[in-house]
């Protein structure tokens, strides 16, 4: 069974919260480190766009966490949102007969 948060958290709210708040890190700054491009970072953090598996391979590096932990992070929140988006839609279709 997949893990259903109240509502779905964007990648970018975890990088905000959990990295760059407690490391004082403004987005640009780790643009800089991650050699990316700063608008990239910003946008992120701000929710308006989400991780791609080249950020997610620079933040793993960066981080010393892995690629998968942020794609992971980005795939759920799709999911989640489209589910939500979905769900009536989702509800008219009849499973396959076993």
């Amino acid at each position: 069974m997949a893990l259903k948060f109240a509502r779905p958290v964007h990648p970018g709210e975890y990088l905000r919260e959990e990295y760059l708040k407690p490391l004082s890190m403004s987005p640009g700054a780790l643009a800089k480190k991650l050699g990316l491009p700063r608008t990239r970072i910003e946008r992120i953090a701000r929710e308006e766009v989400g991780i791609t598996t080249d950020t997610a391979m620079r933040l793993a590096r960066y981080f010393g966490t892995t690629p998968q932990f942020w794609m992971n992070f980005q795939v759920a929140w799709e999911i989640e949102t489209a589910e939500r988006e979905l769900a009536e839609t989702l509800e008219k279709i009849e499973p396959m007969a076993a």
